[in-house]
Formats: structure tokens, sequence, C-alpha cells
């Protein structure tokens, strides 16, 4: 990955701007019951996902409460932002809703580690993607992968159309037209999402998965979840999707899986991370996963991003590399993984994938 002189530009005023104000969950009371005395100071800067804001902020909230004397800083511009921020040098640690791709890495350009050493990459926050849509009177619906990707791909556009109807017979469903909202910025929610559309209507949804919306679909945008969520909200007959721990009172579709619908939940989104295969040629500390979004095993929800921690293996800054360690610890312990569930509905990761978390983490230096 290359970066222009606007790009490096635009990492240092993340950085500047992150420096001026931190997350408002380093301004909450001490958790944890630190004595004070954990010997650990420092600021540590992070960014990406905005799908990982709520656990972020918990997680910022419990950690500091047990390391007074650290704050840590996370702006949830996106994945896309985060990831080259990071790659800039301009942040410690990235949250990136995809992992770096083969070709990324190839580049070994990463500004904070030393040269060669290569990354960390953890799945460290689970969450289904969720779509929503808002339809007076209609609070569930039942679809297949065509229908959703024939709505998004701008094929199916009235929601009493008979591909929607059929599978929904006791729903009242208006003659009203459908506005479908995608993701503005450049969002690992959006390439989770294309890659789902992509892998099981590839006759529909004929582009390839990615972060970027196609050009020419869906004119209706929204950046960031926050946004996304207050188009849905805001319109009428409108539908997204987003991370599912922000759905709120917004309708949800549950996804046709062999012959059953599935309404998405921790459960189902943790059963097809622990069906899928981790990612082929990765470094020992890289734990990506290959989704297999074509499952139709009982139970599964097939919509579902993985959100990674990104840091180095070995960093240029010895604080970074103190700081970073020890928050990624806290982050896939038990502890840390609860305190995602309870605060975003995350499904904690599994005793396997903590465990080689584990592992990945001691190579940080």
């Amino acid at each position: 990955m290359k970066f222009t002189t606007f790009g490096r530009v635009a990492a240092v005023a993340a950085l500047a701007a992150l420096t001026l104000t931190s997350c408002a969950a380093n301004e909450g009371p001490a958790a944890g019951g630190s004595d004070g005395e954990s010997g650990l100071t420092g600021t540590l800067v992070g960014g990406g996902a905005s799908s990982q804001q709520s656990a972020q902020e918990a997680w910022v909230a419990a950690f500091q409460g047990m390391h007074p004397d650290v704050t840590v800083e996370y702006d949830p511009a996106g994945s896309g932002a985060g990831r080259d921020t990071f790659t800039a040098g301009g942040s410690a640690f990235a949250g990136s809703d995809r992992a770096f791709k083969d070709e990324e890495l190839a580049e070994d350009n990463f500004a904070a580690c030393v040269p060669g050493t290569g990354i960390v990459e953890l799945p460290a926050y689970i969450s289904p993607i969720a779509v929503i849509f808002n339809v007076d009177g209609v609070d569930t619906l039942d679809l297949d992968a065509a229908t959703v990707a024939g709505i998004f791909a701008g094929s199916i556009t009235n929601w009493n159309d008979e591909a929607i109807v059929s599978q929904n017979p006791d729903a009242e469903l208006p003659d009203l037209a459908i506005t479908a909202v995608h993701r503005a910025d450049d969002s690992g929610t959006t390439e989770n999402f294309t890659e789902y559309l992509h892998a099981t209507a590839p006759d529909v949804w004929t582009n390839e998965a990615d972060g970027v919306w196609p050009d020419g679909l869906t004119p209706e945008s929204a950046s960031q979840t926050s946004g996304m969520i207050d188009a849905v909200t805001s319109g009428t007959g409108t539908i997204g999707y987003a991370d599912a721990s922000r759905a709120g009172e917004l309708g949800t579709v549950s996804i046709k899986v062999g012959e059953e619908y599935v309404p998405y939940s921790a459960e189902a989104a943790a059963a097809i991370v622990d069906a899928s295969p981790a990612a082929e040629g990765r470094g020992e500390a890289d734990l990506a996963i290959e989704l297999d979004r074509t499952s139709t095993e009982a139970g599964v929800y097939p919509i579902v991003l993985i959100s990674y921690l990104i840091g180095c293996t070995e960093y240029e800054d010895a604080e970074s590399a103190e700081l970073v360690k020890e928050y990624f610890s806290y982050v896939v312990s038990e502890e840390g993984q609860k305190v995602s569930a309870d605060a975003a509905g995350s499904a904690p990761i599994s005793s396997t994938i903590a465990e080689k978390s584990a592992a990945a983490i001691e190579l940080i230096k």
C-alpha cells in the first residue's frame, strides 16, 4: 500500500485531533478496583471500525479504571480510515472490520512497526450485521439472499414486490418505494455485507466484495454506523445494514440459511465463526479468518463481521509496545469479552481463539 502526501497529512491530522479530544469513556469513573499502583503510564492512540465503538468505550473505561495513569483514545472513524492511519504511523493500533489483504501486507509499509517484523491481527469483536429497515407496522421480515441482493442492487424497488411478499405472507407490506441506504465511507461492514451478497447470490449481486460501495447503486448514503442508523430511522421505506448492536427499535431481517430463516444473535454469529477456517499464508501473530458465508448448518447467521484489533509485533516505540500488549491482553480476556458482550451484544470469542490471541500478544515487543 502506497501513501500519497495527502494520505500522510490526513493521518497526522487525525492524530492531532485525537490528542485534543479523547473518548467520553475516558472521563468515566474508575473501574476494576485499581489501587492506582499498576505502574503502567502513557497515552495509547487507536482508531478505526465504528462497529467497535460501544465495545471500545466499555473496554477503555474498564482498562483505565485498572490503570489510572493510562489514557486510551479510540476514534471510530471507520475501518478504512483506521487502517490508513495505523499504516501511516498516526496511531499505535487499529480496529478494522476486515483483516489486511495479502497484497497490503506485501507492501510492509507500517510506519509504527520495525521494518520486516509483521503485524498482529486479533479477531477481538464478533458481531452479526443486521439488515435494518423502517416500514410502519412491520417489525421483522424473512428474506433469502437473492431478495436481499436484489433490494441493494436496485432490481427490487417496492416493498410489495412478490419476492418479499411470498416470504412474508402475514406481513402487511405497503405499496411503497424502497430506499436502500449504503455506507458512504470505506467500511469493513460494507465489505462483509457485500462479501455475503456475492457469495450467496452471485447472479444478482455481480460485484466483488469491497469496503467501498459500487458506483451507481442505491444513491442514498450515510457515513459511519451512526449515520446509517440515523438515515434509516429518519426515512420512510428505508433499508440498510449495520452492526447489530446498533439496530435499536428498527425492523430487522431473518436470513434464510438452508431451509430456515435465522434471526441475528450473538450465538448464531459465533457459530459461523467457529465453523470457518483460518486464512492461509499468514504470520504466527496474524489470526485472520475466512468466513464461510455459504454455510447451511442449522443455527448459523451468515452476515457476520469479525472486527480485528491490529498492531505491530515489534514497535519502533517501546511505550507503545507495552501499552498495546496490555490493552490487547485485556480485550481478549474473559473479562474483556464479557464487558463488550454486555455493552454491545457481541459474541465472546471462543476459548480456542482466546488462547491463540494470547499467544500472538506475547510476540509483541
